[in-house]
């Protein structure tokens, strides 16, 4: 009962630090002038005096973390953030449901950028900056940021940036200290997405614009200003400074935080999470390109290259932002794209899926299985990037691809009953446990979730859910093993 008090007690500080973005679209609807103001007012007042209240009722119970609490805290933190995300746009968008309203605030603190709304030029900027504001926290983490501001969780901040931090491998640290870790981490993120903004800017984009699109490029999310996406802007340049910025998005923020400390490019070819993604983008890129122009799509090939690169790289590295509908692609297009969100985010980077290092680790204990079977006495280690990877992380691997898969047929199969087509169906599912955001079908690049029924979009939050925290922090919720003490 203590520990469970303790739990709510950091919670509610969470709280208190989430009601600080409020402040991001407070300015903009004061800056534009827009009735959007009081309705974040009112929601950013009531979270901070909920965090506060929460946190001094609770504040004898303050604790230490226990391994099993920070994975409570983690599914809380994300279910609790999200619904009082939802407080906005409940008021300033009366006939949207809850399930709604909630889709959508997961969708952006899972940096899913999958949308229910349309008409998005004609909201108040306030309310566009807050998704945008809700991707880029949602990028490297509430908890993480909670570790690098608030030094109150003793040891116990490191097993909840375990729970947390994307990616399996989960120990390594950049300084002694987890605060500092994560306030390093915080460091570089927010560089990147600063250089991105100025970027954008001088490609084109209008300040607000650039803002906007900068928090979903380093974030990985897929929220934009424009219903059209970046086609609203039709520019090569501003698709090819998102391009960069995706891939930078893509990668390990440590890796970034080494090169950029020691002034060393290399540290990117000798980190194998970086180097291997560029290797199967960059291929795809020309083989899609190849097809979709031989297929008619385009007149020539440099058109092709242009739409294929942009649109690949969006959806390989789990952005989600679009430039054309490439549902009237030829299948194959498509469908390779939404294979690739399944392998191309690093760990350790706001993306989803199956993370670079277990495909790495799964290939290689595939051909290790195979020698055995030929050599059975000899001992094989495996090893990623000349350092041994114990058997621990490898079953841990398997079981992760195990759960992985089993919850895309089980919630895939969920909306086939529901009434929704096969194509619909698989491509929701995939795109929203890798957090990816356009599916294809009536969720594909030319519409958005909306066309769903209440039941089809919980199912979809679930992945989104499930993806972000890495299915095995919430499932084990679910352990009886768990909750005995």
């Amino acid at each position: 009962m203590r520990s469970l008090a303790g739990v709510v007690h950091l919670l509610g500080s969470v709280l208190v630090l989430f009601a600080a973005l409020f402040l991001l679209p407070i300015s903009a609807a004061l800056y534009y002038h827009e009735f959007a103001l009081t309705a974040f007012a009112a929601s950013g007042a009531a979270c901070l005096v909920v965090g506060l209240a929460i946190r001094s009722t609770t504040l004898r119970f303050r604790t230490d973390l226990k391994p099993r609490d920070a994975y409570l805290l983690v599914t809380l933190t994300w279910l609790v953030l999200a619904a009082v995300g939802t407080a906005p746009l409940l008021a300033l968008m009366p006939r949207l449901s809850f399930t709604r309203a909630f889709f959508e605030t997961m969708s952006g603190l899972t940096t899913t950028g999958a949308t229910v709304l349309s008409g998005l030029d004609a909201l108040p900027r306030a309310l566009i900056l807050w998704r945008a504001a809700l991707s880029w926290l949602g990028g490297m983490g509430i908890i993480v940021m909670a570790v690098a501001i608030l030094p109150l969780l003793g040891i116990g901040g490191m097993d909840m940036y375990r729970a947390e931090t994307p990616g399996p491998v989960k120990d390594a640290k950049l300084t002694p200290r987890i605060a500092q870790t994560a306030q390093l981490l915080w460091f570089v993120y927010a560089v990147l997405t600063a250089l991105c903004a100025v970027s954008l800017r001088a490609a084109g984009m209008h300040w607000f614009d650039a803002l906007c699109h900068a928090f979903s490029a380093l974030s990985l999310g897929a929220f934009s200003s424009h219903d059209a996406s970046i086609g609203y802007f039709n520019s090569p340049l501003i698709e090819a400074v998102l391009v960069v910025f995706m891939l930078l998005g893509a990668m390990n923020f440590a890796t970034h935080f080494v090169a950029l400390r020691k002034g060393e490019p290399a540290t990117y070819r000798r980190d194998p999470e970086a180097k291997w993604p560029l290797v199967w983008i960059g291929v795809s890129c020309i083989g899609v390109s190849l097809h979709v122009w031989i297929n008619g799509v385009y007149p020539g090939f440099a058109t092709a290259f242009r739409y294929v690169t942009f649109n690949l790289v969006s959806i390989a590295t789990s952005c989600g932002l679009t430039s054309t509908d490439y549902g009237h692609w030829p299948i194959f297009a498509p469908m390779w794209m939404l294979f690739l969100s399944c392998l191309c985010a690093s760990s350790g980077s706001p993306g989803g899926g199956i993370k670079v290092f277990r495909v790495l680790v799964l290939v290689k204990q595939s051909v290790r299985e195979m020698f055995a079977l030929v050599h059975p006495q000899a001992v094989a280690p495996l090893k990623i990037a000349g350092h041994l990877v114990s058997n621990r992380v490898v079953f841990s691997v398997l079981a992760f691809i195990f759960l992985y898969f089993i919850t895309i047929v089980a919630l895939t199969f969920a909306l086939l009953l529901s009434g929704l087509d096969f194509t619909s169906a698989v491509s929701a599912i995939i795109a929203c446990i890798n957090n990816a955001g356009p599916g294809l079908g009536v969720v594909g690049p030319g519409s958005h979730y909306g066309a769903l029924s209440d039941f089809q979009l919980w199912m979809c939050t679930t992945a989104m859910m499930l993806g972000r925290v890495e299915i095995f922090t919430v499932l084990i919720l679910f352990t009886p093993t768990f909750w005995r003490k």
